[in-house]
């Protein structure tokens, strides 16, 4: 049995139980001395802002100063970027993990970490599934008992995670579990498009409102008309274009650009950030009204490195999706030697490095160095990184064109990590020329063909310079 102090599964059937730590944080000194908290569903937030559930008067302690959150390795403290910082002794704390009894100073407020012998519980399904997500661990079974309970209501959801961990996987979830499934789900990514094209995209604009609106535009918002609008990257957003986004969903009204009139939308919003918006509110980067807004449900997608026992499940799962995805009828079985080395790595870029690193161990046949694999945020070279930013994909090197072929023979003479990001990167360029060629350079269809969403074909585009036409 794991330590009292951590998060764990138990029982069997078909719902879990996760037990977590209960734990109260008590001022000790300072102006709220007395004052005191206890945990609710693993998660304690000290500050002096509204939603905190300790929540302070001394002005010396920042809106968002101070977050307890219990994982499957103990109970993480993390500062959150508070302006007179936490303190354990004299050691200044950004992120540590504990699991018995501490005193933190917080301003000139000292706080008391305190274990309840009772723990707390919740209930989850046994299916290592929740619409594409998957896993067994600790980790991802909180994640499916906020999403189980996020899905039937039409509050907003603020999932946060870095990226690469599978937060819009569990947007889906959340749109195809819940009553609007049937109804569109809708994709803005906030930081991929410039600040000048954002509010069209999400309000979308009039004819003549703008140079080059040779049309009117329907936005996003009322493409996403009684469905799901997803907004990925939130913490992007423009400060300007922030009160815009606040009155949309204070009201449930919106105005295209050049418009006189607004437009009722009924729209659920889901946003996702990879940075932690309370730093973001505590460096006046974001609204603290609209972080209140949409952080109404909160899920927080754990990184790959804290749930490494989800690996064997996760390897089949992904080694399935891309045989598919790439149409090979070659089969790779992961071993527990690859399950072992895999699990010795520390996935800086999460899920989305393990299915690249995965692709390039199906599609070139040679196992990659794992510190230059795509995806990770520690390769040197190779296809720009980023969420989606890579779309490359192809059968076994030798049902590859004739040009392609000759260029991977060319490629020979190189070394290895060099010759395979030249090849990967030629093989995106000829893809991506070769589908717009095919839509007649329509990148809003060529994105579907493609599989992904226009923001990232876009990216694709401007990297190698290619030419297109159409939305």
């Amino acid at each position: 049995m794991s330590d009292i102090n951590t998060a764990v599964v138990e029982g069997s059937g078909k719902s879990l139980v996760v037990t977590l730590p209960r734990f109260t944080v008590r001022v000790v000194s300072g102006p709220d001395a007395g004052l005191t908290a206890t945990s609710v569903d693993g998660r304690l937030l000290v500050g002096t802002a509204e939603g905190a559930l300790l929540r302070l008067t001394d002005r010396t302690v920042s809106r968002y100063h101070l977050d307890f959150e219990a994982t499957a390795n103990g109970l993480l403290v993390r500062d959150l970027g508070s302006t007179n910082g936490t303190m354990l002794g004299n050691a200044a704390v950004h992120e540590i993990a504990v699991t018995r009894e501490i005193e933190l100073d917080v301003g000139k407020t000292r706080v008391r970490l305190e274990f309840e012998s009772e723990k707390a519980s919740l209930k989850t399904r046994a299916d290592p599934r929740f619409g594409k997500l998957i896993g067994e661990s600790a980790a991802m079974k909180l994640v499916f008992a906020a999403l189980e309970k996020a899905a039937p209501t039409t509050a907003p959801v603020l999932i946060t995670g870095e990226s690469g961990t599978g937060k819009e996987l569990a947007a889906r979830a959340i749109h195809d579990a819940s009553p609007r499934a049937s109804q569109p789900f809708e994709f803005v990514d906030c930081g991929g498009l410039p600040a000048t094209l954002i509010e069209s995209e999400l309000f979308g604009h009039e004819q003549g409102s703008f140079p080059g609106a040779t049309a009117e535009r329907e936005g996003a918002f009322e493409r996403a008309e009684g469905g799901t609008l997803f907004l990925d990257e939130v913490g992007e957003l423009p400060l300007e274009l922030q009160p815009k986004l606040l009155r949309a969903l204070s009201s449930g009204e919106v105005r295209r650009v050049g418009g006189k009139r607004t437009r009722t939308v009924d729209v659920r919003i889901v946003a996702a950030s990879n940075r932690d918006l309370r730093r973001l509110v505590n460096s006046g980067q974001f609204r603290a009204d609209l972080y209140y807004r949409m952080a109404v449900i909160q899920v927080h997608m754990p990184p790959l490195r804290e749930r490494l026992e989800d690996l064997p499940l996760l390897v089949r799962a992904l080694l399935d999706v891309i045989a598919e995805d790439r149409g090979l009828s070659a089969h790779i079985e992961p071993d527990a030697q690859l399950i072992e080395t895999l699990s010795r790595h520390g996935w800086p870029g999460n899920v989305r490095e393990l299915r690249n690193y995965l692709e390039q161990l199906v599609i070139l046949r040679t196992s990659p160095d794992l510190n230059e694999a795509p995806g990770s945020d520690t390769q040197a070279n190779g296809p720009a990184q980023g969420s989606g930013s890579a779309i490359w994909g192809a059968p076994f090197i030798a049902e590859l064109p004739a040009n392609l072929l000759e260029a991977f023979l060319a490629l020979e003479k190189l070394p290895l990590r060099r010759a395979k990001a030249q090849l990967l990167e030629r093989f995106e360029r000829h893809y991506v020329t070769r589908l717009l060629e095919t839509t007649g350079g329509n990148v809003a269809e060529a994105a579907r063909h493609a599989g992904v969403d226009r923001v990232t074909l876009f990216r694709t585009i401007r990297r190698y310079g290619l030419r297109s036409q159409g939305p």
